[in-house]
């Protein structure tokens, strides 16, 4: 079973294995998206990255226009870097529409272990902690995969809106249902 860890650069070498998995392709719940692998290879480079991502959960720091605070944690089993999870603070339009208040993503090689589920069922304590109630979940209508992690959490679908599945999960309770 994988631990939720804060990022850190002793995971620098496993990180970049696991997002050269990607082949380029988006990270949900990443936090990598002004960054190019090349400049996260470099020691420098990915302790900026990481200090970043620590430093977006703080809700007085500054932030990039259009952004929320957001709590990023790393999945890891055996001091392997196996995927990412977001936990933002708020919904702006976009988050609303598209993305939710949590996004996750595992590297390939660990996918369909159960690490997402996992992951989701240790961020939603977390999420409560900061105020969040209701739990916006989303996925592309085509990821069967976490379709069901979702779902297994005790995400209830509301609707679809461009492509992408909307789920509700109600984070008053320590007993979800599905949890």
């Amino acid at each position: 079973m994988a631990a939720l860890v804060i990022p850190s650069v002793e995971l620098h070498r496993s990180w970049i294995a696991g997002a050269e998995e990607f082949h380029g392709a988006h990270i949900d719940g990443g936090g990598v998206e002004l960054r190019t692998l090349d400049e996260l290879r470099q020691p420098d480079g990915f302790r900026a990255f990481v200090d970043e991502l620590i430093a977006q959960s703080d809700p007085d720091g500054p932030l990039l226009p259009g952004y929320v605070p957001c709590t990023f944690l790393w999945m890891v089993e055996n001091d392997k870097f196996v995927g990412s999870i977001a936990i933002r603070h708020e919904l702006n339009d976009f988050l609303f529409e598209q993305g939710g208040h949590i996004g996750y993503s595992v590297r390939p090689s660990a996918r369909r272990r159960g690490f997402a589920g996992d992951a989701l069922r240790d961020a939603l304590p977390i999420a409560q902690e900061l105020g969040i109630s209701r739990v916006l979940i989303t996925c592309d209508e085509t990821n069967t995969g976490s379709r069901r992690t979702i779902e297994k959490n005790g995400g209830v679908y509301e609707d679809s809106r461009a492509g992408k599945r909307r789920y509700w999960i109600d984070n008053t309770s320590p007993t979800r249902s599905g949890s």
